[in-house]
């Protein structure tokens, strides 16, 4: 079994492989003031729950955007699972085609995305993953190769700048009201960041078709909101929340290939 770990700048998203499939995942909260040692009980502990014994983990590989943490969550799989992880950056062999500006500014998540996305769905029409993350970025892939993209505000992010610059206005769930034509501050506020949201993807997902030339494209989401929004689009085709953990351990296995 290996242990393929997204660390992000909201949540740190886990999943335990054993062949194919995962044999369970779970996240936990990005916390920057935890020690090494408190992520690495927290993952015994959850391994413990599910009834995995820690020395059957025999492989690891983590991507972050998160670098504080890095030396951190190696750390804690050293100490606790005696493992040292692959790590997703410079060195690590992708397969992937990178026809960004300067592939080095690219996230580890978006990399992972692209070539979890790839070995998935294939290369016969162009991609676009959106992802539902701390920021919700549009990756496109064409021919094989990532060819740009979109970064624009997360879901959370919005509503928490919402919340926090005005005095007046609660926290909500984050999720679709009966109508657009809200008559309560609750529902009003769900409207705006939900329908909103659902716009805002809808034209970029438009405009990036138009740029490419064509409606044959397949639209993958993916991240903590993904499901959400896409009940409130047309645009999307695919929702796949394990696309980042499949792409971890795909990489894992490509970078294993000869290692004994």
């Amino acid at each position: 079994m290996i242990i393929c770990i997204d660390v992000g700048n909201t949540n740190i998203k886990y999943a335990v492989f054993d062949g194919e499939e995962p044999k369970f995942s779970f996240r936990v909260a990005t916390d920057l003031k935890k020690t090494s040692d408190e992520y690495g009980s927290q993952l015994v502990g959850m391994l413990s729950f599910a009834g995995v014994p820690k020395g059957e983990i025999k492989g690891a590989i983590f991507s972050s955007v998160v670098p504080s943490l890095d030396y951190t969550i190696e750390h804690a799989l050293h100490v606790y699972l005696g493992i040292l992880p692959m790590q997703v950056g410079p060195g690590i062999r992708t397969g992937l085609q990178m026809r960004a500006d300067n592939a080095k500014e690219v996230g580890a998540d978006r990399v992972v995305n692209n070539v979890a996305a790839l070995r998935k769905y294939g290369n016969s029409r162009p991609i676009i993953i959106v992802d539902f993350g701390t920021a919700t970025t549009f990756n496109i892939l064409k021919d094989g190769a990532f060819i740009g993209g979109v970064i624009a505000p997360g879901i959370k992010g919005s509503l928490d700048s919402l919340v926090s610059g005005t005095a007046k206005l609660p926290r909500v769930e984050i999720e679709a009201p009966k109508s657009v034509i809200a008559t309560n501050t609750v529902t009003n506020m769900q409207a705006g960041i939900v329908f909103g949201f659902a716009g805002l993807v809808e034209y970029i997902v438009k405009k990036i078709k138009r740029e490419l030339g064509t409606d044959d494209v397949l639209t993958v989401a993916t991240g903590g909101f993904s499901e959400t929004m896409a009940h409130e689009t047309k645009c999307i085709d695919v929702v796949d929340k394990l696309l980042t953990l499949n792409g971890l351990k795909y990489l894992y296995e490509l970078n294993s290939e000869g290692i004994k």
